[in-house]
């Protein structure tokens, strides 16, 4: 009975000791994992977000370039990563829904390895399609793939990156088979495209821009919902009648499994005070981030978020045949 009772008063200190660190944090820097290289877009982004955080948070938010394995290795390293609040991951959509597919051995499981935060925001794919395409519209963007399918081509960032399904759920909702033609990395894949070797990209919006502006591309259609700020005079497919052509890529904090509440919780009104600072939005805004409504920032919401992600893309995933057996 006496060591009953002293192991329930240790738990209880241990409880009462993890209570009272959670209250105190954050007291030393926190590392923001961003699993990319350093100077892409998704990077630009976590260290926009990260320099007002500290602020908020009185600590500074330290960003770790992880790359590899599409997004795993820098997922996998805060998955295992202590649930002290000092390790948290910038996920997207290739960390946290892709990835569960992709592989057929994933180094993490994305829904029950973590502790959602937040989700942020989301950045769509534009088509961009060679300037001398013989169209003008999605309309005709359409008409034209369903004539043509079977001398058409359109390259991407690589078998199983997000622009190479963004492609894979085009053709689904237009019921063509048009080829495929992978590149290593989004560089060479616009150089064709602008020489004219290929058809169509589905383009991480940023990247796409100045390509567009500068007209060596040709701009389709927007593949997401709402119209994007840095491209707000193109149509988006969602307007045209597509509705379920949405290609995009996504930010969200995430901690790994375990991490106190509290913690959470302060996590959570950092990113979110930093999210509705004006000056915040419109820097991400030139990286062609949409931050998301109000209702989407709950860690609940992104909960359920990631496992419908998980769920959309593990069809076009497996179509695509790029399907990783390790």
């Amino acid at each position: 009975m006496i060591i009953r009772t002293a192991a329930m008063s240790l738990a209880a200190l241990a409880l009462l000791g993890k209570a009272v660190e959670a209250q105190d944090w954050p007291q030393r820097p926190v590392t923001m994992v961003v699993s990319a290289a350093a100077g892409g877009p998704i990077d630009v982004f976590g260290r926009v977000m990260a320099e007002r955080m500290g602020q908020v948070l009185g600590q500074q938010v330290v960003i770790e370039n992880v790359p590899g394995a599409g997004g795993m290795v820098g997922g996998n390293r805060v998955a295992r990563a202590a649930p002290d609040g000092y390790t948290a991951i910038l996920g997207t959509i290739a960390t946290h829904a892709h990835s569960q597919t992709l592989y057929k051995k994933p180094l993490y499981n994305a829904v029950t390895d973590f502790t959602p935060v937040n989700l942020i925001a989301e950045i769509p794919l534009v088509l961009i399609a060679r300037k001398d395409l013989p169209v003008k519209s999605l309309e005709e963007f359409v008409a034209y793939a369903k004539a043509n399918q079977g001398r058409m081509n359109y390259g991407s960032a690589g078998a199983g990156s997000a622009t190479h399904l963004g492609c894979i759920l085009l053709n689904q909702a237009l019921g063509t088979n048009i080829q495929h033609v992978p590149y290593k990395g989004t560089g060479p894949a616009m150089q064709d495209l602008q020489a004219g070797r290929i058809d169509f990209l589905c383009e991480i919006i940023v990247t796409a821009v100045p390509q567009i502006e500068a007209g060596t591309v040709k701009a389709i259609a927007t593949l997401s919902r709402d119209r994007s700020p840095v491209l707000p005079d193109l149509p988006t497919a969602y307007e045209k009648g597509f509705r379920d052509i949405q290609a995009y890529t996504w930010t969200a904090l995430l901690f790994p499994k375990g991490t106190p509440a509290p913690i959470v919780a302060k996590m959570h009104d950092a990113a979110l005070k930093t999210m509705n600072d004006p000056d915040i939005r419109r820097q991400l805004q030139k990286v062609g981030a949409s931050i998301v409504s109000s209702d989407r920032t709950s860690p609940e919401y992104l909960g359920k978020f990631i496992q419908s992600e998980i769920d959309k893309w593990a069809g076009p995933i497996r179509a695509s045949g790029a399907i990783v057996d390790k």
